[in-house]
Formats: structure tokens, C-alpha cells, sequence
């Protein structure tokens, strides 16, 4: 049961949102406290309930591809209608312990978060490949829900900062792993990128928007989002290392395009990054 519970949740990404809430408290409150866990906690069980709500929608469709029909629901563990219950009492949940230890503001950020994933990138993405863009909204709400628990203003320009950084890795991220399982994708009826790209054509893209949250990751010292001149030098030389490992996409002829590879190292790349903001109020007082 503990296993399926943990498939149904898609433990990997809700426990990676809990840190990215983490890190946008911690970043606002400069410094980490007891009391950012029961939001921490709430959201995390909010983003179980959105996962849980994905499966439902999709199981139809992931019953079609070889990566996701040993799901929870395709395999039969479960019951559509009993991941359906158990998606709105996590949704509900979440979202009560939210509201009554963070505040409206942050319960709403966590519900636009449900709201986006569920009912506007799941869809959408059904429609056309370039859901991934609008679709990483998703991933710039966590933190701010952390900022604001933490006592942050949303209207502070350290905070569109930092939501902004974890907006444009998503894409990248999506992307490369949309394109490892596109033959999956196209046969499950999902719209494919090789349509609209040739390779030459993606590597490209691809390389863009790594570059794209490379630069914007830069941005964050120079926004004083971070304070520590240790976390500064960490962001550049990730950042560089980053840059130079995915030039190796545009060496064409040279170079086979594995998505998954580059896809592990974007993935490496960021938890560092998080890892540096969590800690960057730590060096700043050392």
C-alpha cells in the first residue's frame, strides 16, 4: 500500500517541491525555523493531492505508453474513483494547514499551483507541445509560497527573481524529458516536438533555454537575492559548468543528442543551486 501511495504521489517531484519551498522561506526569513513546517508540510501534501489528481486524469493515456502503465491506476492497484478521493482529501488537507499557519496569500499561491497543473497544463499539454512553457508557471509557486510563509512581500523584486529561476529551468527540464520519451508520447496521442523541429533545430532550443537559466541563476546575486560571496562564486561556476556542458549539443556532427543525459545534469545543476540558496544565510553570517 506504502508503495502505491508513493507512485500515486510521485514522491521524486513532490519531495522536490517541498525543497524549493524551503528554500524561498528560508531565503525570505534568512535563517530556518521550526515554524516553516507545518507550511513546508502542507504544501507538500497539497502537491501529493495534484499529483494524485494527474494520475486520474491521465490514466487512460498512461495506460498507453510503456513508461507509465504500471501506474497505480492503469495497473489496477487502485480504483479511479478511490484516487479521485484520496486526490481531494490531500488537496484539502494541504490547504488547511496552509492557510492556518501561513495565511490566505500563501494558501491561494499553493491552490494556483494545483489550479495551473491540473486544469491548464494537463490539457494543454494534450494540445499542443509547447504546453511545457505556460506549464512551468508550476514551478516558480512553490518557493513563493515559502517567501510569503517566511514573511516576504510578493511584491519584493528578490522574490520575482527567484520564482522567475525556477519558472525557465522547467522548461529545459520538461523538454528534454519530452523528447527522451516522444515516440511514447506521440503514440499515447500527445502532440510531438520532432514535428515542428528538426534535431538540429531542438539542440538549438534546448542549448537556449539551459543558457536562458543559466543567466537568469546569475541574476541572483545581482538582485541581492542571495548575500553570501561564497553562494555568488558557487552560482557562477555551476552556472559556467552548466553553460559548457550543453555547448557540446551544438557540435552536431560529433555529438549524439541523449535527452536523458543532459536532462540528469540540468536536474544535478539545480538541486545544487537549491542547496546554495538554502544555505546562503549560513556562509552570510560566517
Amino acid at each position: 500500500m506504502l508503495k502505491t501511495l508513493l507512485e500515486l504521489t510521485k514522491i521524486k517531484i513532490t519531495f522536490a517541491v517541498m525543497l524549493t519551498t524551503i528554500t524561498g522561506y528560508v531565503l525570505a526569513a534568512k535563517s530556518f525555523s521550526v515554524e516553516m513546517l507545518p507550511t513546508v508540510i502542507g504544501l507538500f501534501i497539497l502537491a501529493c493531492g495534484s499529483a494524485i489528481l494527474n494520475q486520474y486524469q491521465e490514466h487512460l493515456l498512461d495506460s498507453m505508453m510503456e513508461r507509465t502503465r504500471q501506474r497505480p491506476i492503469p495497473s489496477g492497484k487502485i480504483s479511479p474513483l478511490n484516487a479521485l478521493l484520496l486526490a481531494v482529501a490531500f488537496a484539502a488537507v494541504g490547504s488547511m494547514m496552509i492557510f492556518f499557519n501561513s495565511g490566505i496569500v500563501a494558501t491561494a499561491l499553493g491552490l494556483l499551483a494545483l489550479i495551473w497543473y491540473n486544469a491548464i497544463y494537463t490539457p494543454l499539454k494534450k494540445i499542443t507541445p509547447f504546453a511545457v512553457i505556460p506549464g512551468s508557471v508550476i514551478g516558480a509557486l512553490p518557493p513563493l509560497v515559502g517567501w510569503v510563509a517566511g514573511g516576504g512581500s510578493l511584491a519584493d523584486p528578490r522574490a520575482l527573481i527567484m520564482a522567475f529561476f525556477f519558472f525557465i529551468w522547467q522548461v529545459p527540464h520538461f523538454w528534454l524529458l519530452m523528447l527522451k520519451y516522444g515516440e511514447q508520447y506521440e503514440d499515447a496521442g500527445f502532440p510531438s516536438l520532432r514535428r515542428f523541429y528538426s534535431e538540429k533545430h531542438i539542440r538549438w532550443v534546448t542549448f537556449l533555454w539551459t543558457l536562458s537559466t543559466a543567466i537568469t541563476a546569475l541574476m541572483l546575486p545581482l538582485f541581492d537575492v542571495v548575500s553570501s560571496a561564497i553562494t555568488a562564486v558557487g552560482i557562477f561556476a555551476l552556472s559556467t559548468w552548466l553553460i559548457l556542458s550543453f555547448l557540446k549539443l551544438l557540435k552536431f556532427e560529433t555529438v549524439l543528442f541523449k535527452p536523458m543525459k543532459y536532462f540528469m545534469k540540468i536536474n544535478f545543476y539545480v538541486l545544487l543551486i537549491i542547496i546554495l540558496l538554502t544555505i546562503d544565510s549560513f556562509w552570510a553570517v560566517i
